[in-house]
């Protein structure tokens, strides 16, 4: 990396950190609250027109009868879906949130499917939240209609290098908004029932307008009348997405981990169903009036309003509505809603990253996810992240009408299987409690989950069929890929672990006592370690030692555990990366060998593994690449490759060689490497 790219890196992401100074990045409760919740709470600002955008397709009156009834159904599931993820985090506090639950109640397979679901659902929530943001902020702005998609695509860039300078760097610097914005609400809804009990509080702007069903809505009976509430429902459980990002997190809380994560998930839930009750009330009272259609649903005087009649949405309605006297608090409301928008897609920033790693830690994902960089965040998954994100904002033209139609989904996947996953951990711990007490509380626990997973079922299923047309069935695929490509890696990395595990008679693979001189690379012990140790010994050389780096102090205890049991007559040497670099600790500690014998000639054996397939090789570190690399620059070193040829690399000889064939071929430890 040259001193210029260095230099731009440190500007955008900052100062390296020291892996020991993991704890500084851990989040107390006032900054967890706006970096997990922003999405839950930024839901506020459309849940309610979504829920009287459906209802509205009965005409005026069955809104304003029934808007009430559907918000308490969202505040009622809101209420157990917050109950219920209470207990996940106790339970399952290691990060994996529902990922973890399905798996070890349900399976590892309905474990991938919640992954594979919420990992689409948080690439949806950047795409949604910035492009609704931006659309917004368009409003206000005219000047950006017409590069709604460039300026999203630059929020999006720019809330990535925020995250790639650290969890805690961009919480502190989104709380204000995220605060501001509930505060804004919160106060709109105290101003406004203040001036209704003094009988000051005007109608809104929409109120004298008469909302007319649409065709084929006039008289809804029985099933057609309870399924139009259950989309309403549907509709409005958009309030939902992000409660399960707390569950997700909760590594990055402060300690005590599980108690912080769920008294934030409990200050989350009642800021949000305060918010949600708050408009739903406000917009009956002052009378709103939201169509799918205003153009042809809204009359006035008996005539429609016709095209030129511009909707705002419902909190922009209330604000002129209750601040129709005080400009500065429309303003203050308009602009902390399209922020709070756009921050939204944090949420997603600080879930799908820790999510990535541990599936990547499971072997579900490239093993580069679970490795934190330079400010100890987990940057490879927030790029993958803003890269995908980008990439529906510029196919989809930023445009939030059909990007909503994907959304939603994803999450109710999770939830309900994660609440079945719970109903059957109870079910386990039932079988073990004998304590009457306890057993009460594990019986309450289960009914909470139980009533939580056929609501989300619920949920999902009236999604389904209300949305799989207009967009959701390519979020459906999407999941489906990504399910089928994590099974696939899952699948090599157990394939080739199965291939370089040691045998059974593990003598007959320990390196042989020796007298002779060379540096060993070592990660861990299998075949190709092995192998390296012995080729190094047929060399000869004076001295023999094997070099670790301790990126991982665990890993590292249990490499050296696993040495002494195994008793190989090589002395292994540890180096100590604070920094979690394994090129530089090995080059500089080359280096001093050089420096304190100028005259000697130092060999380094790396051990590695060739595969055939190039989509194989992204999925394995490429330390070894990068290790070479440096060492080749470095005089009087000698690099000595010791390749271990997987299966999957037969036959690859051919195809580099355009076909030819050979009438003898030798196949050692020093060849191979294609």
């Amino acid at each position: 990396m040259s001193d210029l790219t260095r230099a731009l890196k440190r500007l955008v992401v900052g100062r390296a950190m020291r892996s020991d100074r993991l704890g500084e990045t851990l989040l107390p409760k006032r900054i967890a609250l706006p970096v997990f919740a922003s999405d839950a709470l930024s839901s506020v600002a459309y849940a309610p027109d979504e829920i009287f955008l459906t209802l509205a397709l009965a005409g005026g009156a069955f809104a304003a009868m029934h808007s009430w009834q559907i918000g308490l159904g969202v505040v009622f599931v809101m209420v157990v879906v917050v109950a219920s993820y209470r207990q996940n985090v106790h339970a399952y506090p290691s990060g994996g949130g529902d990922y973890e639950v399905a798996t070890v109640n349900l399976g590892p397979k309905a474990g991938v499917t919640v992954a594979s679901a919420l990992l689409v659902d948080y690439v949806l929530t950047v795409a949604v939240s910035v492009s609704s943001g931006v659309q917004n902020a368009a409003a206000a702005m005219p000047f950006l209609r017409g590069h709604e998609v460039w300026v999203a695509l630059a929020l999006v860039a720019l809330l990535t290098a925020m995250n790639l300078r650290g969890v805690r760097e961009s919480g502190s610097a989104f709380a204000v908004p995220t605060y501001a914005f509930m505060i804004g609400i919160i106060g709109m809804a105290l101003w406004g029932n203040v001036r209704a009990a003094m009988g000051t509080l005007p109608e809104a702007p929409s109120a004298h307008f008469e909302l007319r069903p649409e065709p084929g809505y006039e008289m809804l009976t029985g099933i057609a009348f309870v399924f139009l509430l259950l989309r309403a429902f549907s509709s409005g459980c958009a309030a939902l997405t992000g409660v399960e990002a707390i569950s997700n997190g909760v590594p990055a809380f402060e300690r005590p981990k599980s108690r912080n994560a769920a008294t934030t998930l409990v200050m989350m839930g009642t800021i949000s169903v305060v918010m949600l009750l708050s408009i739903i009330a406000l917009a009956r009272r002052t009378g709103v009036q939201f169509a799918e259609d205003p153009a042809t649903q809204l009359f006035e005087n008996g005539r429609p309003v016709g095209a030129d009649y511009v909707q705002e949405t419902i909190i922009g309605q209330l604000a002129h509505t209750v601040f129709d006297n005080f400009p500065l608090g429309v303003v203050v409301i308009a602009v902390c809603t399209g922020v709070i928008l756009i921050l939204a897609a944090n949420t997603a920033f600080n879930g799908f990253p820790v999510l990535a790693s541990v599936l990547a830690k499971d072997g579900f994902l490239p093993r580069q996810l679970s490795q934190r960089g330079d400010r100890l965040a987990f940057s490879n998954g927030i790029l993958i992240l803003a890269g995908s994100a980008m990439l529906l904002i510029f196919l989809y033209d930023a445009e939030v009408t059909k990007l909503i139609q994907l959304y939603i989904v994803g999450v109710f996947v999770s939830f309900t299987l994660s609440q079945i996953g719970m109903v059957r951990h109870w079910n386990r711990y039932l079988d073990d409690v004998v304590d009457p007490r306890e057993r009460g509380r594990v019986y309450r626990s289960r009914v909470i989950n139980l009533v939580g997973a056929a609501m989300s079922g619920t949920v999902l299923l009236v999604v389904l069929a209300t949305k799989f047309v207009r967009g959701a069935g390519f979020a459906i695929a999407a999941m489906v890929v990504l399910f089928f490509i994590m099974l696939a890696i899952d699948k090599h990395y157990r394939r080739v672990s199965e291939e370089l595990e040691l045998s059974a008679d593990r003598g007959q693979e320990r390196a042989l006592p020796s007298h002779v001189h060379a540096v060993v690379l070592v990660s861990k012990i299998h075949k190709p370690t092995m192998r390296a140790l012995a080729y190094a010994r047929a060399c000869r050389p004076s001295v023999l030692e094997a070099l670790t780096v301790a990126v991982e102090p665990d890993r590292t205890d249990d490499l050296i555990a696993e040495w002494d049991d195994l008793d190989i007559p090589v002395p292994l040497k540890v180096l100590d990366s604070p920094y979690r670099e394994i090129t530089r600790p090995v080059v500089d500690y080359v280096k001093s060998i050089r420096r304190s014998s100028p005259r000697d000639v130092v060999t380094v054996y790396v051990p590695e593994y060739v595969v055939g397939h190039w989509w194989e090789q992204v999925l394995h570190n490429q330390s070894a690449l990068r290790l070479k690399a440096a060492l080749l620059f470095t005089p009087g070193v000698m690099v000595v490759s010791v390749p271990w040829q997987l299966r999957s690399s037969e036959g690859a000889e051919e195809w580099f060689t355009g076909g030819r064939s050979s009438t003898s071929s030798v196949r050692g430890p020093g060849r191979g490497r294609r």
